[in-house]
């Protein structure tokens, strides 16, 4: 029989104990058991101060963090070490593509193929018989014209494109009040007008005078001829052609485009997104839709963008002078060789590059709000 023990049952723990197993004796005759007993458990006291002197220290560091850093200036989606370095790589990836190009096709060209197809597409060919020569005082007044309007229009297309909140309202006069666009959209648009009337009037003049058989093809040599055109181009041993008498066949297709297919999709796409769309005509607006127009409008100004760049660096480096004299001091000649160091066409085009340039300075609120008033009200909200 198992011996007894004060306290509680062997059988049950006591919570918060610890159950320990004791050998106990067994009576005569009987057979030896152990027994379960329970021993209290005794917590880890770490509030106690410790038995030495504490030598290191947890620092500053532990008690402040430092202030987090700002976030770098974004322009678009890179910091501006960022557009630097992509720059920098992607100028160096141009250049190193440039040259290999150059060497390339001056291989091509030197080879027995290149030689005979050079020979029969020099880069131009021969223009319908009774076509003008030499460009016409109305046709330097136009480019004029043009690259003036040109200028502001893309000046004015990229404020409103960018704007976020408009500080310049214009109302049409006679109108409700409702529809108010800001002021740079009526500056955009009043030139669109400009444009439209001064492209007009260019047209009319190049089929009335026989001027449009030097930008618009009239044969399919046109191609293989504008091929040979940008070898040329490529290979830096740039075509010779006398810009009096005829353009190569490159620039006429270059012409032929922006005239005849940019601009009138810039026209076009415009209209669609100007105030005198009609609004109320659920037919017309869902067989074009606004969003098509959009799409359109704001690649085709980067279309305008680049063959103004274009233009104007071929004009400088296929000789400034010449080129300079035929477009804006309407002077040439049809022999090549008798070119002459005439500034009269530089200084002409000196003259209408300040005049661009002052009007860009003065298209702003300040300047603009006294001829908007001409055409309508003009609030601050």
């Amino acid at each position: 029989m198992a011996a007894a023990s004060d306290g509680p049952s062997v059988d049950a723990p006591v919570e918060g104990s610890a159950t320990t197993s004791v050998f106990a004796p067994a009576a005569v005759g009987e057979p030896e058991t152990s027994v379960e007993q329970s021993a209290p458990v005794v917590a880890a006291d770490y509030s106690t101060p410790l038995p030495f002197t504490r030598t290191v220290w947890a620092g500053q560091a532990a008690r402040t963090r430092p202030a987090p850093k700002p976030e770098p200036q974004r322009i678009g989606p890179f910091t501006r070490l960022q557009w630097a370095g992509a720059v920098i790589v992607g100028g160096g990836g141009l250049l190193y593509a440039g040259l290999m190009a150059v060497f390339a096709v001056r291989w091509l060209l030197s080879t027995q193929w290149g030689v005979d197809f050079l020979a029969a597409y020099p880069g131009e060919y021969h223009l319908p018989e009774g076509a003008p020569v030499g460009f016409p005082a109305w046709l330097g007044w136009q480019h004029f014209f043009n690259v003036f309007l040109m200028v502001l229009i893309i000046r004015s297309g990229l404020q409103v494109r960018t704007e976020k909140r408009p500080s310049v309202f214009w109302t049409r006069r006679g109108g409700d009040g409702k529809r108010k666009i800001s002021l740079n959209l009526w500056f955009h648009q009043s030139l669109d007008i400009l444009w439209l009337v001064n492209g007009v009037i260019f047209v009319v003049l190049l089929f009335v005078t026989g001027q449009w058989m030097r930008i618009v093809p009239t044969s399919w040599e046109v191609f293989p001829n504008a091929i040979s055109a940008a070898l040329q181009y490529v290979s830096l041993d740039w075509p010779t052609e006398n810009g009096w008498v005829n353009y190569n066949a490159l620039q006429q297709l270059a012409y032929f485009t922006t005239v005849f297919i940019a601009a009138p999709l810039a026209i076009v796409t415009g209209v669609r997104m100007s105030g005198v769309w009609p609004k109320n005509a659920p037919g017309l607006n869902k067989g074009y839709p606004v969003e098509w127009a959009r799409a359109v409008h704001f690649p085709v100004m980067l279309y305008f963008v680049l063959f103004i760049f274009v233009h104007v660096v071929l004009v400088f480096a296929t000789g400034a002078l010449r080129n300079l004299n035929h477009m804006y001091a309407a002077q040439g000649s049809v022999d090549p060789d008798a070119y002459s160091m005439n500034w009269t066409g530089f200084w002409i085009f000196s003259v209408s590059m300040l005049v661009i340039v002052a009007a860009w300075i003065a298209a702003r609120p300040l300047i603009l709000a006294p001829i908007a008033r001409l055409f309508g009200k003009v609030s601050g909200r």
